[in-house]
């Protein structure tokens, strides 16, 4: 019988696995993100650029551009079915291996909130693909900005917590 700890570390390397392959797909794909001269991202695009730059982004671009973006954002589909449970499952791992309560539990609790980070990508990337096929970006700009900005605070302090709470063990088992 398998232990906890282990479905979790095969949870973890399985999904790494398709966050891996499929990261290396969509930076391939990312080649082609030009607008005329200019090359835009897929980042630019969550974060970064304002609602004038996407709806620019967007209204303007051209092919092979706009088919490279398309597929980005189909195998990103793909990359958060290995991402959020990858997260989720180092939060479990490190939660095992480590012994103080409330670390634990907030560990256990990112890991909860991974699916809700990946729901918020679902409909990010829902948004990307509506506004390709019909660039009118009305008063959703705010509330997909916000969805975007939670995505990645639950997913990045997920990963980093785990890590600086393995790493704080490491330590301490070093000392």
């Amino acid at each position: 019988m398998q232990t906890s700890y282990t479905r979790w570390r095969n949870l973890f390397l399985f999904c790494l696995g398709i966050a891996i392959s499929t990261a290396f797909i969509m930076e391939w794909l990312s080649g082609d993100f030009w607008l005329d001269d200019e090359k835009f991202s897929i980042i630019g695009l969550e974060l970064f650029y304002s609602k004038k730059e996407v709806l620019s982004v967007l209204t303007q671009i051209k092919q092979p551009a706009k088919i490279a973006l398309n597929y980005q954002l189909i195998f990103d589909f793909v990359c958060m079915a290995g991402f959020y449970p990858c997260i989720a499952s180092l939060c479990m791992l490190v939660r095992e291996k480590i012994t103080g309560k409330i670390l634990s539990d907030i560990l256990f609790a990112l890991a909860v909130l991974q699916p809700i980070a990946w729901i918020f990508d679902i409909v990010e990337n829902s948004y990307l693909l509506k506004w390709m096929s019909d660039p009118h970006i009305g008063d959703e700009f705010t509330v997909y900005h916000n969805i975007v900005a939670l995505k990645w605070l639950i997913a990045l302090t997920g990963i980093l917590l785990a890590c600086f709470s393995l790493l704080l063990r490491k330590q301490k088992i070093n000392n």
